[in-house]
């Protein structure tokens, strides 16, 4: 286990130097319009505050490139932060300044430094430590609370952690780490995995990983029609990896060996217009007409995800099982999730891992209808795959 803020002794007047994930969408007038990361920091922001820390917020916005260009500064971010806070937030313009802001801070105060994506040392791929050096003399001590960037190896995310001491996570980190390495590596069983999504490439090592520890696995979404078409089935035009049937066919094996039970669709929602305007019906999942292609479970896959789901004692979903960015498309994720919810309702633990599935969750149910959900999309899906992330590596352990 890591070291959290929680194991810190007393903290008063010493200055908190926090990387935290606030890359939130804006629209065309810098308007944030969802505030999630923002507000899944608040509980570490606080804590800081109560105990009288100084807090410098590290953060980043889009992908600016090592070049300070003004589309991606954090500025309205730090001002959209001062509602969430009561409270203005102390903007930063760069780290080259950043001392004397410092050292202005009351207890309890707390900044926002300017993109830290705007120097090229953040994500450079060297051992150069100088820059984080640099950002070192900002803190006291490190927290890190930015689980959305903790696969990243750059310096305010790893690099800081192993020069600015103590170094530790925040409250999100930390319930991040709890919540998934509970559903990996202790689960209430049955422990059923969702994975959907479309590529059967971009989720082989999830695959291979949760093979090793679940009871059920419901593969559904694109990658479906791969497994169809290495068993000969026909899938007319829906999405398939041809290099990758083999894979398919070992994964399949590999679930018989471990004794776990592949739950696939049997039937599906096909179009022959993705904008959903053409001819929609439900066929047998190996027998896809050409010109049309599978975009949703159908009824009966629906109703068989959710009976093994509503069995289940631990769940974790990583990927939806339809196009569900379109209505037409969207009532098979719809029904996965509100099973999941019921499980939930029932005392299983739910979560539901970064990326399109959270997106889905959200649209369809709110996050305290589930046990967790996670705030990291490529962060989630390495520690699903059993890689060490290099920010969660980099902090002290207990």
């Amino acid at each position: 286990m890591k070291k959290s803020i929680k194991d810190l002794g007393d903290i008063k007047g010493k200055r908190a130097l926090v990387r935290v994930d606030i890359n939130v969408p804006l629209d065309e007038n810098k308007n944030v319009t969802d505030d999630t990361r923002i507000q899944a920091i608040v509980p570490t922001v606080n804590y800081l505050k109560e105990r009288g820390a100084k807090i410098i917020l590290m953060a980043h916005l889009g992908r600016p490139k090592g070049e300070k260009n003004p589309e991606f500064t954090l500025e309205p971010v730090a001002k959209y932060m001062a509602k969430v806070f009561g409270e203005e937030i102390v903007f930063i313009p760069s780290v080259e300044e950043a001392a004397p802001y410092v050292e202005k801070l009351a207890d309890g105060q707390i900044a926002l430094l300017e993109n830290i994506r705007y120097y090229k040392a953040e994500e450079a791929k060297d051992d150069d430590m100088t820059f984080a050096n640099e950002l070192a003399k900002l803190g006291d001590f490190y927290v890190n609370d930015a689980f959305g960037a903790a696969h990243r190896n750059h310096t305010s995310t790893a690099k800081l952690a192993k020069v600015l001491k103590p170094a530790v996570s925040g409250l999100l980190m930390e319930k991040e780490i709890r919540c998934l390495s509970q559903a990996l590596d202790n689960p209430t069983r049955p422990f059923t995995a969702i994975v959907g999504g479309a590529k059967v490439s971009s989720k082989i090592g999830v695959l291979e990983n949760l093979l090793d520890k679940v009871d059920n696995m419901i593969i559904g979404g694109g990658m479906a029609y791969t497994f169809v078409k290495a068993n000969g089935g026909k899938i007319g035009n829906s999405i398939c990896e041809d290099d990758q049937l083999e894979v398919a066919k070992a994964i399949e094996k590999k679930a018989q060996e471990k004794g776990v039970k592949l739950v696939m669709a049997t039937d599906v929602l096909v179009t022959d217009d993705f904008s959903g305007n053409g001819t929609n019906k439900f066929v047998k999942i190996n027998e896809i007409p050409d010109g049309f292609e599978g975009v949703d479970a159908g009824e009966d896959s629906r109703k068989a995800f959710a009976d093994v789901i509503k069995s289940s004692k631990t769940i974790l979903m990583n990927g939806p099982v339809g196009a569900f960015e379109n209505p037409k498309f969207a009532e098979g994720t719809k029904a996965v999730l509100a099973a999941v919810v019921e499980a939930t309702k029932n005392g299983a633990t739910s979560v539901i891992g970064g990326g399109d599935s959270v997106s889905a969750a959200k649209k369809f149910f709110k996050a305290e209808d589930f046990t967790h959900v996670s705030t990291g999309g490529g962060a989630s899906l390495e520690f699903i795959e059993g890689k060490v992330l290099p920010g969660v590596a980099a902090l002290d352990d207990k």
